[in-house]
C-alpha cells in the first residue's frame, strides 16, 4: 500500500525522475558524438532522444525546466571512454534501475509512468544489444590470456621466490617464463581459432590474447623489481593478482550480465591455490636439492 505523498514530496521526487532522464540525454548524446561506428551511433542518438522525450514528459508535470549534473555527465562519460561502450552504458541502465525505484510511488498519482517504465525497460535494453563492439567479441581471447598468466605466473613467481629468494633474480626468471608463455599462448590461440570457423579473426584473437598476458606479466614482476624483501614482493604480486581479477571480473560482469561473485571467487581461488602450491614445491626444492643462490 502506497503511503500518500505530500505535495512537496511528489515535487521533488518528479524533479529528481527528471534529473535523471536530462543526465542520461545529456551522456547518450555525447557518446553519439564521438561514436565512430555509425550503427552504433544511430543506436546512442536514438536512447537519447528516448531519455529527452521523458524529460519533457516529467517536465509537462512539474512545470520547470532541470539542469544535468555536470559531475555525473562526466564520470560515466569518461568511464565509457575509457573502458568501452558496453560496459558504460550497461553501468548507467544499472543506477537507472535503482533511480526508477521510485516509479511505484509516483504510479497512483500518474498512471503512464507504467508504460513509461515498460517501454523504457524493452526497448532501450533491445538497443544495447544491438551495439557491436569488438573487445567484447573477444572477451573470450582476453580472459584465456588474463586467466592463463594470472595462474602461470603467481604459481611461478611464489616457486622462485622460496627457490631463490632474490628478487632480482625472480624478476628475471619470471620475466623470461612469462613472455616465452605469452608467445606460447597468442601462438596457440591463433591455430584454435583458424581452425575453429568461429568466426573471429584469428590474428585479433591471438594479438588480444598475447597483449593481456604480457599486461598481466608486467603488473605481477613490478613488485619483485622495486622491493628488496621477496617475501614483500610476493605478498605484493598476490595482491594486484586479486585487484586485477576484481576489477576485470566486474568488468566483464557488467558487460556480458555475468555473476560477478562466482566468477571472481573462481579465478581468486585458482591462482592463489596455485601460488600456495607452487610455493611448497619451491621449498621443498630448496630443501631436498640443496640449492642456495
Amino acid at each position: 500500500m502506497n503511503e500518500t505523498l505530500s505535495k512537496e514530496e511528489f515535487s521533488n521526487l518528479i524533479l529528481k525522475v527528471q534529473r535523471d532522464e536530462i543526465n542520461g540525454f545529456k551522456i547518450y548524446s555525447k557518446l553519439a558524438k564521438i561514436e565512430k561506428d555509425a550503427s552504433n551511433r544511430e543506436i546512442l542518438s536514438r536512447i537519447a532522444a528516448e531519455e529527452y522525450s521523458h524529460y519533457n514528459f516529467f517536465k509537462s508535470i512539474s512545470g520547470r525546466e532541470v539542469g544535468h549534473n555536470r559531475l555525473t555527465t562526466w564520470f560515466y562519460f569518461t568511464l565509457t571512454h575509457l573502458f568501452g561502450l558496453t560496459f558504460g552504458i550497461k553501468l548507467m541502465e544499472r543506477q537507472e534501475d535503482k533511480a526508477q525505484r521510485v516509479y511505484p510511488q509516483l504510479l497512483p498519482y500518474i498512471p503512464e509512468i507504467d508504460g513509461i517504465l515498460r517501454a523504457e525497460e524493452e526497448h532501450e535494453s533491445e538497443l544495447i544489444e544491438m551495439i557491436k563492439e569488438e573487445k567484447l567479441d573477444y572477451a573470450g581471447s582476453i580472459v584465456l590470456g588474463l586467466n592463463d598468466a594470472l595462474v602461470e605466473l603467481t604459481g611461478a613467481l611464489a616457486g622462485f621466490s622460496f627457490a631463490m629468494q632474490n628478487t632480482r633474480l625472480i624478476a628475471i626468471a619470471g620475466l623470461i617464463t612469462g613472455i616465452a608463455a605469452s608467445l606460447s599462448m597468442a601462438a596457440s590461440q591463433y591455430i584454435s581459432v583458424s581452425t575453429e570457423n568461429s568466426g573471429q579473426n584469428a590474428l585479433k584473437s591471438s594479438i588480444y590474447t598475447g597483449i593481456a598476458y604480457v599486461i598481466t606479466v608486467i603488473i605481477l614482476i613490478a613488485p619483485y623489481l622495486i622491493l628488496q624483501s621477496y617475501f614483500a614482493a610476493l605478498a605484493l604480486t598476490l595482491t594486484f593478482a586479486i585487484l586485477i581479477i576484481l576489477v576485470f571480473n566486474y568488468y566483464i560482469s557488467v558487460a556480458k550480465d555475468l555473476n560477478f561473485k562466482r566468477r571472481f571467487s573462481e579465478m581468486a581461488i585458482i591462482s592463489l591455490g596455485v601460488a600456495a602450491l607452487t610455493f611448497g614445491i619451491g621449498f621443498l626444492i630448496r630443501k631436498y636439492l640443496g640449492v642456495d643462490i
